[in-house]
């Protein structure tokens, strides 16, 4: 199983971070948008088009709100396996951490997937410290 991993520094403490991450429901807007294009909700699993026309359905797995950490998985997609987890961590007053984490099966997805969690932390850091 092939395991990423991203950390990004945020220009924003964790209590305006981690509302954001935690709103399941509109990461597109809240979290990366146009790296996300679009995203809806269908029997509690979140459908995502992403900006190379990719869609996924994500399940919630959990929102930890006393360890700000949340975890999906992808139930329909090119992975049998996909499981994801996005904590976020104070680094002092003004600041955070987000660390995103994915497992992933088959193993030669990984350079692909790694490529758009390049994209995708580049793009959540400039929104999330807005």
């Amino acid at each position: 199983m092939a395991t990423l991993r991203r950390e990004i520094s945020l220009n924003a403490p964790l209590e305006k971070v981690w509302p954001a991450i935690r709103d399941f429901d509109h990461v597109h807007v809240r979290v990366a948008p146009g790296f996300l294009t679009a995203g809806k909700m269908d029997k509690g699993d979140r459908i995502l088009t992403f900006f190379n026309g990719m869609v996924a359905r994500e399940r919630l797995v959990t929102a930890d709100d006393e360890t700000h950490r949340l975890v999906y998985s992808v139930v329909e997609g090119q992975a049998s396996h996909y499981n994801a987890a996005v904590q976020i961590l104070a680094e002092g007053k003004d600041k955070s951490r987000l660390v995103l984490t994915i497992d992933l099966l088959p193993n030669e997805l990984a350079p692909a997937i790694g490529g758009m969690m390049d994209q995708a932390v580049g793009i959540m850091q400039k929104t999330l410290s807005a």
